[in-house]
């Protein structure tokens, strides 16, 4: 299948008040950018769409009755369906029924919840098609993008289908008297989470938070974004055919500002991903509560390029880092710290690498990058670009809408001379978009990557690993990559990944990611005698012998262990 593609070449952007499609590469023909997308292809896009919805269980929700909102596709421009406008009543509603489900789900063995989450593996694997479709169809990013999102989706449902009751096995502990007091420490799950998921990964950032919540025993109501809620819904589809109770995964679609209160205010915990600001009200919030919030926010993501760094594969690393789905992504590189020496190789050699990208609107795999989610998502990446080309800075290349690729698409953008008084130097731009700044050290690169409110990820490029490795751990950020922008880490689900800082709180994957959907029990068993003094002794003798005790041990290492 033919796509149109660009390379585009360096440009000054359209000013600010002008509407980023206004602008056209400068390699592209004027007949290309007055036809628009191909219809053709469109429509055949389109077609497989509705064919995914028919392979995963869903309809399109033409015959939905009462309030609806729309879902339209940004990889073709088309309506992709109908969900229902739902409400604060229903919210409490799907809490309840999430509530029955889990009381049973609790009382199932981890055996059987790892056989639900296994079967749920397997479905991702082999309805893959139709949701890689339906996963570009809702949200416009390139069909490697979406693999990448469905492959994490079923790594993270294998790990805690096989890890999970490792993890959350209870555990005997030290007692206050070796020998007399016996303690074991237990996991016990919270009851009904709540989960608000984004529209930039919507298939893993609605399924791999849930299993871990469900292998946890718990139940779950996810609130997807109202751009993505079909992915959402097919989530649910496959759990239940994975042999799930329908209550035990509630989907509620509807504007954020109508859901996202009475669902903080009825469920038992909050997993939330999105913007720290908004992160920030949901943490409040749940606070008021005193029930727990784990949140993965914000981030101005920096790369760092040693003067010893491979060239080429920093190069190619660093574009992936940069423009994987077009940059809508939290974990995405936005600045990009150059050693001098390194500069004059690194940069042109960057620059060649981003005009080679293929932006493209289909459903195969020859393009590179994919739309944007929404024409207003790309008047705020414009923006971004337009208000440093307006205070002095440089565009490298791209900077401009794509409007003979669709009606959302951006260019592969790099900037340099971008100083503090611009928007994209410190505000997290989310879209293809990247700063380069010359840096004379390691210790000044490590001091820019760190000049920053968010911490969520950070890359290394060099060819002196213990030197990396070295420098990765003086950088604030939940992870960092070695001689990689950011899949080593995200992909490594026996890890914790989160953010420090503005950033977000907790972790997801790892160890971390499960026992975070539970609180401990300890259970403690006193033998032959009580903690107390005995009868007949008095509290002076008891308080003596117990001085005598525990300054013995002091000597013993091995006690606390």
């Amino acid at each position: 299948m033919t796509m149109p593609t660009t390379r585009p070449a360096a440009s000054v952007p359209p000013p600010p008040d002008a509407h980023p499609s206004d602008a056209r590469p400068s390699n592209a023909r004027p007949s290309d950018a007055r036809r628009g997308p191909d219809a053709g292809r469109g429509d055949a896009a389109d077609e497989r769409g509705r064919a995914a919805l028919r392979a995963l269980g869903l309809d399109d929700g033409a015959d939905l009755t009462g309030g609806t909102m729309d879902v339209v596709s940004p990889l073709t421009g088309s309506p992709i369906g109908r969900v229902p406008r739902l409400g604060p009543d229903d919210v409490v509603d799907a809490v309840q029924r999430a509530r029955t489900a889990q009381r049973r789900w609790a009382r199932t063995s981890m055996r059987e919840r790892s056989r639900v989450l296994l079967a749920f593996h397997d479905l991702v694997w082999r309805l893959r098609s139709p949701l890689l479709d339906l996963v570009q169809w809702e949200s416009g990013k390139a069909r490697a993008h979406a693999f990448e999102e469905l492959a994490d989706t079923a790594m993270t449902a294998r790990y805690y289908a096989r890890a999970g009751a490792r993890h959350l096995a209870a555990r005997r502990r030290r007692g206050a008297v070796p020998g007399l007091t016996g303690v074991v420490v237990h996991h016990r799950p919270l009851g009904v989470v709540g989960i608000i998921s984004p529209w930039n990964y919507p298939l893993t950032l609605a399924a791999s938070d849930a299993v871990a919540a469900l292998m946890a025993g718990n139940a779950v109501v996810l609130k997807p974004d109202s751009a993505t809620p079909f992915t959402a819904l097919a989530v649910h589809r496959l759990l239940t055919r994975a042999g799930a109770d329908p209550g035990l995964f509630q989907v509620v679609t509807g504007p954020g500002s109508a859901l996202g209160a009475p669902l903080i205010d009825a469920v038992d915990a909050v997993m939330f991903t999105g913007s720290t600001a908004t992160g920030s009200a949901v943490a409040s919030r749940a606070g008021a509560r005193l029930i727990p919030v784990s949140a993965e926010l914000g981030g101005k993501n920096p790369l760092i390029v040693r003067a010893d760094a491979p060239v080429g594969r920093a190069v190619r690393g660093t574009v992936k880092a940069c423009f994987s789905n077009s940059g809508q992504l939290c974990i995405s590189i936005e600045r990009i710290y150059v050693h001098r020496d390194a500069w004059d190789r690194f940069v042109p050699a960057l620059v060649r690498a981003a005009e080679s990208l293929r932006v493209g609107a289909a459903m195969d795999w020859e393009a590179d990058m994919g739309p944007l989610i929404s024409a207003e998502h790309l008047a705020r990446v414009h923006a971004h670009v337009a208000d440093a080309v307006a205070k002095g800075a440089t565009v490298l290349t791209g900077g401009r809408a794509l409007p003979q690729v669709g009606p959302t698409a951006y260019a592969p953008t790099l900037l340099t001379g971008v100083t503090g008084g611009m928007e994209v130097f410190a505000a997290e731009t989310f879209g293809p978009v990247a700063a380069l700044y010359r840096v004379s050290d390691d210790d000044e690169a490590v001091r820019l990557a760190n000049a920053s409110p968010y911490g969520l990820n950070a890359s290394v490029w060099t060819a002196d690993l213990r030197a990396g490795v070295e420098l990765a751990g003086r950088i604030r950020a939940g992870t960092v990559n070695v001689n990689e922008g950011y899949a080593a880490a995200w992909g490594s689900t026996a890890a914790p990944m989160g953010g420090m800082g503005a950033s977000g709180l907790g972790r997801r994957h790892g160890p971390e990611g499960i026992v975070k959907y539970t609180q401990s029990q300890t259970i403690a068993v006193q033998r032959l005698m009580p903690l107390q003094a005995p009868p007949g002794v008095g509290e002076a003798r008891w308080a003596r012998a117990m001085t005598a005790w525990l300054r013995l041990a002091r000597r013993l290492p091995g006690l606390d262990r």
